[in-house]
């Protein structure tokens, strides 16, 4: 089917401030407690496109918090000089989509010359890797999302009948003549575990906030209410590069609330917080002597150390002797096509999937999970990562391709930050609970995510035609991205 972009826009959806403030990155030793720092910026970028296919148009869309920070961490730029930044490279982004979108035969195909040309603009201009991913990633999904409606398919049966055009020889020539449909779930995940995160200064119990701090607004506010009132079963814990206060805080966690339930499942991550190897193997020698029950309980660790550490082959007997004790995987240091690849060679054992960095990088990386297995031995695999999904069009589309990838647990709670679905307009927050009345639930006067024994059901949005449902935004609500950025 011969197929043309004919149009692409993009919006900002302005957001509400948090109800609750988020802590994560580096503490340097002895430092003490660091104030947490709103999340930024407080809005989501939303694309719109227009695609001929089959001589009719068809529209997608696709939607992503621009977390310019977490893309790029190096010192020498303030903050609006990075969203500039990535805005710029989203714009040229936009372009070079449209362009190579006159006339395409497969998304897969378009995808990588976009991809190509996205990276080469970005290294000419001293962007990170991961911040190219992103800006090509928010349009590939709107293609995606599109072409699944001219198909009349959901996600998952479009990558099971293989009509997204996927060639992973061409990528990964080790990946030739691997089956994708082959090796997906035989049928999508309806049932997914919430993975709560635990940012550095949340509450943990009831008498850590003070009565003149209390949000009051009916909703739980610290990790102990939401396990309690959630049912969770699966937590994501931040950690600091500060090895006494990450293990003392681990021991509070463990002894005060987690101990109490049955059960729980853990993962640490690091954010790139350590920057030298002794210095985190130390903190998971101390981790495992001095929270033994905490320590058996945990999954894995997320991208520990940075980015370029993380890759660096002088790493490798380090990195090794590390994963004896705990998976290591790789999540900031995933910004190129080959990074997973190279993180494996040298000791890692997994990647996250994660919409900002690409659909098509996820489904390549889930085979090279089967490849790695197959061929070493060792154990490989994906999670599920992202607490910037906010609903409705960046949490759908990313519940799809967890569900599709076989995920059975992921990163989810930026609604505890936010306040359910109060950034929607009341138009929207009544057409999502109508089309999704399994992942939704009303309390009070808002709508939430609706967390039941730890799990939400997400079947409403793999039966729709597209990329996580057909329920799009008000567009008339919104601002243009020219609009916004003046």
């Amino acid at each position: 089917m011969k197929m043309r972009l004919e149009k692409i826009e993009v919006f900002v959806r302005k957001l509400p401030p948090n109800r609750m403030e988020f802590g994560l990155g580096v503490r340097k030793p002895g430092a003490g407690a660091q104030p947490t720092q709103p999340r930024r910026p407080s809005a989501l970028l939303l694309v719109r496109l227009q695609m001929e296919a089959g001589g009719r148009m068809v529209p997608g869309c696709s939607g992503d918090r621009p977390s310019y920070g977490w893309l790029d961490k190096r010192p020498g730029k303030s903050s609006n000089e990075k969203l500039r930044d990535l805005l710029n490279l989203v714009e040229v982004s936009r372009s070079i989509w449209l362009e190579e979108g006159r006339a395409f035969d497969s998304a897969f195909e378009l995808w990588r010359r976009c991809q190509e040309r996205v990276q080469a603009v970005a290294n000419d201009a001293n962007h990170e890797e991961l911040t190219a991913s992103f800006a090509s990633a928010l349009f590939e999904r709107a293609v995606i999302d599109a072409l699944c409606k001219a198909e009349a398919k959901s996600f998952y049966e479009m990558v099971r009948d293989d009509r997204l055009g996927l060639d992973p020889g061409a990528i990964h020539p080790e990946l030739t003549g691997m089956s994708l449909a082959e090796s997906l779930p035989p049928s999508p995940k309806r049932r997914i575990f919430i993975r709560h995160t635990v940012g550095h200064g949340d509450p943990l119990v009831a008498t850590d906030i003070a009565d003149e701090d209390r949000v009051n607004d009916g909703e739980p506010e610290t990790l102990e209410g939401y396990a309690k009132r959630d049912g969770l079963k699966y937590f994501k814990v931040k950690i600091s590069g500060d090895a006494e206060a990450d293990v003392a805080r681990l021991k509070r966690i463990w002894d005060e609330v987690l101990v109490k339930l049955p059960e729980p499942m853990v993962t640490l991550d690091g954010n790139e917080a350590y920057t030298d190897l002794e210095m985190f193997a130390g903190f998971v020698d101390r981790f495992a002597e001095e929270v033994p029950g905490l320590f058996e309980h945990t999954l894995f660790i997320e991208q520990p150390l940075t980015r370029a550490l993380t890759l660096d082959e002088n790493s490798r007997n380090a990195v090794e002797r590390i994963s004896k004790q705990k998976a290591l995987i790789i999540d900031e240091a995933d910004g190129s096509l080959e990074a997973f690849s190279k993180a494996f060679g040298i000791g890692y054992a997994g990647t996250s999937h994660k919409n900002c960095k690409g659909v098509f990088k996820s489904l390549l990386n889930h085979l090279l999970c089967g490849r790695f297995e197959t061929t070493t031995g060792r154990r490989a695999f994906m999670t599920g990562e992202d607490l910037s999904n906010m609903p409705m069009v960046p949490l759908h589309q990313d519940f799809a391709v967890v569900s599709a990838l076989g995920i059975g647990h992921c990163e989810r709670n930026g609604h505890h930050y936010g306040f359910g679905l109060s950034h929607l307009t009341p138009g929207e927050k009544e057409r999502v609970a109508a089309a999704h009345p399994d992942l939704y639930v009303r309390r009070g006067d808002e709508w939430f995510l609706n967390i039941v024994d730890g799990a939400v059901d997400v079947s409403s949005i793999l039966v729709k035609p597209g990329l996580g449902g057909d329920v799009e935004p008000e567009w008339e609500s919104l601002t243009s991205l020219d609009e916004w950025r003046a």
